[in-house]
């Protein structure tokens, strides 16, 4: 079991789904969870979780992804109270459509782009700071096989995830002489609510829980992970390393 006692985690999109289950796998291993969403339901059940599992109340921050200035203060706020953040997990993210590029309407487009991109930048720009004052500060992009596998009628997504996946490793490259160390992770099929937008065919019991897939994504920000730069898949219930290009 690894020991995050006295680190600091942020998490967001940790209302449902993958977020909610890192979030609280997190927390049973000693964490202080910072819980980011728009659903406050969703964060308080997390919260009533995390203290019935044994672990420290969690910090629950309600807000859309899309309010830029709401990113910004969130670094003061952790600054204020904590000077530090030790672990980052950027998972929330929108589907946006499943259709062909030309029939996308620009406010779908864009909407996927802000959340997935724009606020996965402007997160990184306000909590780098507080990464690097740890002494093994974490981060985990969440990406997905779309980003790599360009599937027709999955534009918007798979465009957004590829940068993503192009921040975290430009992050990993500035950043590596320091202790921060930088993750993508492609968490594989999983039962969201996601999935099930984007393939509503699907029986959910044929694809792993998220509770499965936030089990395995812990050791990747632990202390002891040393990796940067990297990108990660979750394939057959195991972590697998995806090396990408120098």
């Amino acid at each position: 079991m690894i020991d995050l006692k006295g680190r600091i985690a942020l998490v967001t999109g940790a209302s449902r789904g993958i977020g909610y289950f890192t979030a609280l796998e997190l927390a049973k291993a000693g964490a202080q969870v910072i819980a980011c969403a728009r659903t406050i339901g969703g964060l308080e059940d997390l919260d009533d979780a995390i203290k019935a599992a044994g672990g420290l109340p969690a910090t629950l921050v309600p807000f859309d992804l899309a309010d830029m200035a709401a990113i910004d203060k969130l670094g003061g706020a952790i600054h204020e109270r904590w000077s530090k953040l030790d672990i980052l997990v950027a998972n929330a993210g929108v589907l946006g459509v499943i259709s062909p590029i030309g029939h996308v309407e620009a406010k779908v487009f864009e909407k996927v782009m802000t959340i997935n991109v724009t606020a996965t930048w402007r997160l990184i720009r306000s909590v780098d700071p507080l990464l690097t004052q740890s002494d093994a500060g974490r981060a985990l992009i969440l990406s997905s096989s779309a980003a790599h596998k360009c599937k027709p009628f999955w534009g918007p997504y798979s465009a957004s995830k590829a940068a993503v996946e192009a921040l975290a490793r430009t992050w990993a490259g500035e950043t590596q002489r320091l202790p921060l160390r930088i993750l993508s992770v492609d968490p594989g099929a999983t039962r969201t609510a996601m999935r099930a937008q984007a393939i509503p065919g699907e029986d959910p019991s044929t694809v792993p829980h998220p509770s499965e897939v936030a089990a395995k994504l812990l050791p990747l920000v632990g202390p002891d992970q040393t990796e940067t730069g990297k990108l990660f898949v979750v394939r057959e219930n195991r972590i697998v390393d995806y090396r990408l290009p120098d």
